[in-house]
């Protein structure tokens, strides 16, 4: 029986790989057709893809995306020696914006608010003990001048005026000054405290601004962006002055795809800084995985619907063995690179996932039929016969 078993066994392997072998063929040849009959292929593809398991050399197209509809290259493509400056930098969510305040005075008459620090200078102070300097406003709405000038005294919500005179008489009172001559000035309000700061572009296109509401700068460039929070500002603030620029660039981005040969892939998705390239991609993706294949690489850039596709193929092993920048391309946004399995290891893969069923049926008939022989044979004697 096992015998039998074995000769069944190497039949179908046999018969599996013929199966294999015709199918490989006819996707070749069908590829092959697609390519010669697509009405627009990109002047990069060659005709030298070796079938199905080929590997594209010397600006062919990677023959996994052949028949595809390609969009021709005409303008030069940014590499690695030939980079290009991307367009005006637009802000859009979820980029992280740095604000600073560099004018935030509110309109008069101006009331002290905790928070805020107030510049105080007594011209007539003892040389010994002199009162100069930034105080803040507490949260409780005092500033503390210390022991030698009476502690502290009560000053929100009055203007720079009131502050001054209810200083003033506070020396003169509690303290013993002969005319004491303040100059109270704000040096820090509390309206740059709400504005400085790192702040989310949220999904609605908005950045907060504490209490002074949000603002709308999805789409804008980083000029267009300051004019909009200063034009908002500008309702609760004298002439507001600010300065804008991005912290983390989270909207601008591309794409590492590495295939996992038949068993899933893996994308990296990463900020886009306008000058990385191919190699600087793979490098930030941690480099090429075990089942990576260096001949099947090629980056793909978005391009309206219906204007077809540009495939750039990637000469992996010139440029990271012999420096050659000629398809060491220049990253730009939206962009896609792509690595490819061996083919022989993702139809391994393929293989495994199609059989795995038919081995484990396979092996539970084996075993049912071991048992069943087992059984109906008496220990130490046939399964046919009489005894004597």
């Amino acid at each position: 029986m096992y015998t039998i078993l074995k000769r069944e066994m190497l039949h179908n392997a046999i018969l599996l790989i013929t199966i294999v072998s015709v199918g490989c063929q006819a996707v070749s040849t069908q590829q092959n057709t697609a390519l010669s009959e697509s009405p627009g292929e990109c002047n990069q593809v060659s005709s030298s893809g070796g079938g199905i398991f080929g590997m594209f050399k010397d600006s062919t197209v990677p023959p996994g995306i052949l028949g595809l509809r390609n969009r021709e290259v005409i303008a030069p493509v940014p590499k690695e020696l030939s980079k290009v400056n991307l367009s005006e930098y637009r802000v859009e969510p979820p980029d992280i914006l740095l604000i600073e305040a560099v004018r935030a005075i509110p309109k008069p008459p101006y009331k002290a608010e905790p928070l805020d620090v107030l510049f105080i200078s007594l011209a007539n102070a003892p040389e010994n003990q002199p009162l100069t300097g930034q105080i803040s406003v507490e949260t409780d709405g005092t500033i503390n001048l210390g022991v030698t000038y009476g502690g502290s005294i009560l000053v929100v919500g009055m203007t720079l005026a009131e502050i001054k005179a209810s200083l003033e008489k506070h020396l003169a009172d509690k303290v013993g000054f002969k005319d004491p001559r303040l100059t109270v000035s704000l040096s820090q309000g509390r309206a740059a405290q709400r504005i400085s700061g790192t702040h989310l572009v949220r999904p609605d296109g908005t950045v907060a601004l504490g209490t002074y509401g949000s603002v709308r700068i999805t789409g804008m460039t980083l000029a267009e962006a300051r004019k909009a929070i200063e034009a908002h500002l500008s309702s609760y603030l004298l002439n507001p002055e600010i300065s804008v620029d991005v912290m983390n660039y989270n909207s601008k981005i591309y794409y590492v795809v590495l295939d996992g040969g038949g068993a899933g892939q893996t994308i990296v998705r990463l900020p886009i800084t306008g000058n990385e390239t191919v190699l600087d991609a793979i490098a930030e993706a941690k480099g090429l995985a075990a089942v990576s294949s260096k001949d099947r690489i090629w980056v793909s850039r978005p391009a309206p619907e219906g204007a077809g596709h540009q495939i750039l193929p990637v000469n992996w092993k010139a440029v990271v063995a012999l420096g050659d920048t000629a398809t060491n391309y220049q990253i730009m946004p939206g962009d896609r690179v792509y690595v490819a399995a061996y083919p022989l290891t993702t139809l391994d893969n393929s293989m495994a996932r199609l059989f795995a069923p038919i081995e484990r049926l396979f092996g539970a008939i084996l075993l049912g039929s071991s048992t069943v022989q087992s059984v109906s044979t008496p220990l130490g004697g046939t399964s046919s016969g009489s005894v004597p």
